[in-house]
């Protein structure tokens, strides 16, 4: 018997989803997701290929409309290149529906009234935005349709760009990205033009060999630059050829590094950082505060945003001056020195060392005297008797991973039942499914989404919640 064709036709477009998907609503009412170039308005033909959690998954085969939110998209790369998923969305309607999905979360995940949803709070910059970048080189460059529809033969075919979703050996090899300011395409553009002159080898991630594996290109508002080169082998005299020979030919960097990862997995979080030229780091400055920032700091990538970030929830905690707060997963201390000259003490607790050791010297450089930064997984650090050293918090500001906070912090926080909580989060789900547990004792009394990535699917959210009485 032939298969019947899994096609369903006249698909209207109703809103994005993650990972640069879109949900679509066909004529019975069904609500599918679309894999690929949709956008709200649109209204297509799809063929669907699987189903998950209920919801059928495909492709468009056919436009019938097209929406009239649709631009003209910047980049060259799009459409190959998995990280601007929505750039061929107008962008005030990429904010519209970030706003929504926060919306959604707190009515659908965390029970309670959308109506405390503030207004988003969207980006000023929506090209050039990023302050870091991370390139990676294969022996594997993807290949354009162009390439693979011509007769030529590609037998060698090195890259230096982004991993293609989905084909996690080969990277498409850019030319122009504007994620970053301009010069971050002069660095990787060089890179590998002196890789390919030099013959230095690119990484094989699929037989873990090869000299040259990432570089993470870093700069701040100030004019700073930072590269730090991943070498795939620990050779000595090629990796200072490499440094050599990109330091000669670059200019502008303010500060040279590199780490040596032979591991299978492209994790550095263990590995030790060198410091080959220049500064040990470089600095930004948000607000009054300038923070200093190692080859391994996290930093939030958008400095432009992240201040608006940082006033939105400084706003919520409307600190007194006699406040103890608690900063958890404080990174390098970029919004507990923030915000530590509104209160009366601030503690700061995250897991990684360096992180720490450069919220420590950011205190001491901007002359704040009235914070302390402990290193530690917070799920086992704070605990109730927490307080008895540190002080009990009147408020705690929280901006956890992506997957939330843990069970055993909430319970916690439940315990030390400080007067505010001001949560920060890059995934609205996992924070509404928190904000859920906390009302046990506290009632959620406003959220403001922050758009700190244009052109994709990710929204920072910030909360405040306050101890029932």
């Amino acid at each position: 018997m032939a298969r019947k064709k899994r096609i369903i036709e006249d698909i209207e477009v109703i809103d994005i989803a993650d990972k640069g998907n879109a949900i679509g609503k066909a004529p019975s009412g069904e609500i599918v997701i679309l894999l690929g170039e949709a956008v709200p308005g649109d209204t297509v033909d799809m063929v669907y290929t699987k189903k998950k959690k209920g919801l059928k998954h495909g492709f468009v085969t056919e436009f019938k409309s097209k929406s009239s939110h649709r631009v003209e998209a910047k980049c060259d790369h799009f459409g190959t290149c998995g990280g601007c998923k929505w750039q061929h969305l107008d962008y005030a309607q990429q904010a519209m529906h970030k706003e929504n999905a926060v919306k959604q979360a707190i009515r659908r995940i965390a029970k309670d009234d959308e109506s405390k949803v503030n207004p988003i709070k969207t980006a000023s910059k929506i090209y050039n935005y990023r302050n870091k970048l991370e390139y990676s080189f294969s022996t594997k460059r993807w290949l354009t349709i162009e390439e693979v529809n011509s007769e030529e033969q590609f037998d060698q075919r090195p890259g230096l760009g982004f991993h293609i979703s989905g084909a996690f050996d080969k990277v498409l090899n850019v030319d122009k990205c504007h994620l970053q300011d301009d010069y971050s395409n002069t660095v990787r553009n060089t890179l590998r033009d002196l890789a390919i002159e030099n013959k230095w080898s690119f990484y094989d991630i699929r037989n873990n060999h090869g000299l040259l594996r990432n570089i993470i290109v870093r700069n701040t508002t100030l004019g700073q630059w930072m590269i730090t080169i991943i070498f795939g082998k620990n050779d000595a005299p090629e990796i200072e050829d490499v440094m050599t020979k990109m330091k000669n030919s670059l200019s502008e960097i303010t500060s040279w590094n590199y780490i040596i990862n032979t591991k299978s997995n492209s994790s550095i979080s263990d590995l030790s950082a060198e410091h080959y030229a220049g500064t040990t780091h470089i600095e930004e400055s948000l607000g009054d505060i300038t923070y200093r920032i190692s080859p391994k700091s996290f930093f939030q990538t958008n400095s432009h945003q992240a201040k608006t970030l940082y006033d939105t929830a400084l706003d919520m905690a409307s600190l007194d001056a006699e406040d103890v707060v608690y900063d958890l997963y404080t990174g390098t201390g970029s919004i507990a020195l923030y915000m530590a000259h509104k209160c009366k003490k601030v503690v700061g607790i995250e897991v990684i060392a360096e992180a720490i050791e450069d919220a420590k010297i950011n205190a001491e450089t901007n002359n704040i005297t009235n914070s302390t930064f402990l290193v530690g997984d917070v799920k086992d650090l704070l605990d109730p008797t927490f307080a008895e050293r540190h002080g009990t918090p009147d408020m705690i500001m929280t901006d956890p991973p992506r997957a939330g906070m843990h069970e055993a912090v909430v319970t916690t926080l439940l315990t030390l039942a400080p007067k505010k909580i001001v949560y920060i989060s890059c995934n609205p789900s996992t924070q509404a499914r928190d904000i859920l547990l906390l009302k046990e004792k506290y009632d959620l009394e406003q959220v403001t989404p922050v758009d700190m990535f244009p052109h994709t699917s990710h929204i920072e959210s910030v909360a405040l919640l306050t101890l029932r009485s």
